[in-house]
């Protein structure tokens, strides 16, 4: 091997570098300028499996990765977010999303007319503009409009670095002797594809690769349809690695997923066969990479079509191979004191979706911990330990969300996130902080229940009638603070920050009078010391709801 061998070997090697890196790149911009459009794109699936088609295959064109995609969907399953006949449909439109890739990388081919409109020609252009805008730009979109520009540059420049490090042996006779074996034998081209795409983790990544070598003039038609039907099966790899610990529900997602990509394979690999052998001149042409994208994207929407119709059978072959009843979402403890939650890492593939699921999780363990506070003042006002004893039970169970949220809170901070969804992750922390306080105030409050009931200790009509007004204020003042975080709206942060104001206030005449109570001889000094500790719990979870609206009002 000489050293023009050796540089070009090392070319080609640092083109698929430069191809995969600028892939995942651009793939990571896409998906933080995305935001939370994913999410409400999720939020459109309803039992329509068309609909589902469509988000999954919008969903995947966004992160540029179907196997990212059904990755999520088997998380979202095992979290008991989506059904088998949902998770079944964007399954099948994320084979469609995916098709974007390989037109992405095509282009370079439809551009080799003149090498001005070749997308390789502006390629260094454009990762210098992107570079430019990384390093300079104050605003969050303009570095991400960096990020994505500079990807899809590399992606570019590593194309044309594996294309003109090949170039100088496509005469040689190991490439048609390599493709001829690949098109004559089916299952070792879709062998070839399977092996290289579960390698790579991306089909995207591996029909990009072969388009390369087809830029080249070496890929023989009947190939290149087998490895890319093998590289359709390949992707289904990942999403079985993921489904392992996960229930069997989640398992059967994946499974329909394999089955689907195969049933596909089969069939269009059935009818290539035949084709080939009835017309072995197109067999043997050499095919462009603009006509692979052309099978690629034919081959996925017309699987589709055609599978769509036959979902409810994926679902019971689901069913056959991966046997059992249906299980319910995974849970850490079965013990109904600690509540199923929706978090599971296999929806930390994707960003915008784990900020979005951790946001609802923790407005669920907001809503866990008012529920809890109403029903301690309850519990003391009224003397009720029965309620009591419920609030106990209750304050293990949002303690247990705060350890499980903030361990996940802190998987998804180290995230490729935008500046806006690293501001809101830090705010969720601190929000998770401030209401597991406002349980432990619920706790205290029954604990003074219970202290009341044991010593007989009543207070006065007047004073009852104060700690019901001051309960009140200070539940809508948390209830408010939850529609705000849920809504980021400013007119509930005004409302919080003014029944803070008002909360405080009331706190001091409340105080003033039962002093002045004492002081006639009105209040037994025991009954008194129950009555301010009342208080000042209760004014301390006005506190904590005006510390979470801070953070809101910080992200508006």
């Amino acid at each position: 091997m000489s050293l023009t061998d050796v540089g070009n070997l090392f070319e080609f090697a640092g083109g698929i570098g430069m191809f995969l890196y600028g892939m995942n790149l651009m793939a990571d911009g896409m998906q933080k300028t995305a935001g939370g459009k994913m999410q409400k794109l999720l939020r459109l699936l309803t039992s329509n499996r068309f609909i589902a088609i469509l988000v999954g295959a919008l969903v995947t064109a966004i992160i540029q990765s179907s196997g990212a995609t059904t990755v999520m969907v088997v998380g979202f399953v095992n979290a008991g977010i989506l059904t088998l006949t949902q998770a079944a449909g964007v399954i099948m439109g994320a084979n469609i999303g995916t098709t974007i890739t390989a037109w992405i990388v095509s282009m370079g081919q439809l551009g080799s007319a003149a090498k001005a409109f070749s997308p390789s020609f502006y390629a260094p252009f454009l990762v210098g503009i992107g570079a430019f805008l990384i390093l300079f730009a104050k605003k969050d979109k303009q570095k991400l409009a960096g990020e994505i520009v500079v990807g899809i540059g590399l992606l570019f420049m590593g194309l044309d670095f594996m294309s003109g490090s090949i170039s100088p042996y496509t005469e040689l006779p190991i490439f048609s002797k390599a493709f001829e074996v690949f098109g004559s034998n089916p299952l070792l081209g879709v062998m070839v594809g399977v092996i290289v795409t579960a390698i790579l983790q991306s089909s995207s990544a591996s029909v990009g690769i072969l388009q390369t070598l087809a830029l080249n003039g070496v890929v023989t038609t009947n190939a290149a349809i087998f490895i890319t039907l093998g590289q359709n099966i390949g992707s289904c790899v990942t999403a079985l690695i993921s489904c392992v610990g996960a229930n069997r529900t989640a398992k059967r997602a994946a499974c329909i997923h394999l089955l689907f990509n195969v049933a596909g394979a089969i069939l269009f690999g059935t009818l290539a066969f035949v084709l080939f052998a009835i017309r072995p001149d197109i067999a043997a042409h050499n095919i462009t990479s603009v006509e692979i994208s052309l099978f690629h994207t034919f081959f996925n929407i017309t699987c589709t079509l055609i599978m769509s119709m036959f979902v409810n059978v994926l679902v019971k072959l689901s069913a056959v191979i991966v046997p059992g009843e249906d299980e319910a979402a995974t849970d850490v403890q079965t013990d109904s004191d600690y509540p199923q939650t929706h978090l599971d890492d296999r929806i930390l593939e994707s960003p915008s979706f784990a900020v979005e699921t951790s946001l609802k999780e923790v407005l669920q363990m907001g809503r866990i911990s008012y529920q809890n506070i109403c029903d301690s003042m309850q519990a003391v006002i009224n003397n009720d330990t029965e309620l009591a004893q419920k609030v106990f039970r209750t304050e293990k169970r949002v303690d247990y969300l705060e350890e499980t949220l903030t361990a996940f809170l802190a998987k998804v901070n180290n995230l490729a996130l935008n500046e806006s969804q690293h501001l809101l992750v830090n705010d969720l922390f601190h929000a998770i902080i401030d209401v597991e306080r406002i349980s432990d105030h619920a706790e205290n409050l029954a604990e003074i229940a219970m202290y009341k009931t044991e010593h007989k200790i009543a207070f006065s009509e007047e004073g009852t009638k104060e700690l019901v007004e001051i309960c009140s204020m200070v539940q809508d003042s948390f209830g408010t603070a939850l529609q705000a975080r849920a809504t980021g709206s400013a007119e509930y942060v005004r409302k919080v920050r003014q029944l803070e104001d008002d909360v405080d206030n009331f706190e001091e005449e409340l105080r003033d009078k039962h002093i002045q109570r004492l002081s006639n001889g009105q209040c037994i000094p025991q009954n008194g010391v129950v009555f301010l500790d009342i208080l000042s719990n209760v004014e301390r979870v006005s506190d904590h709801a005006n510390n979470i609206v801070k953070c809101v009002m910080d992200e508006i």
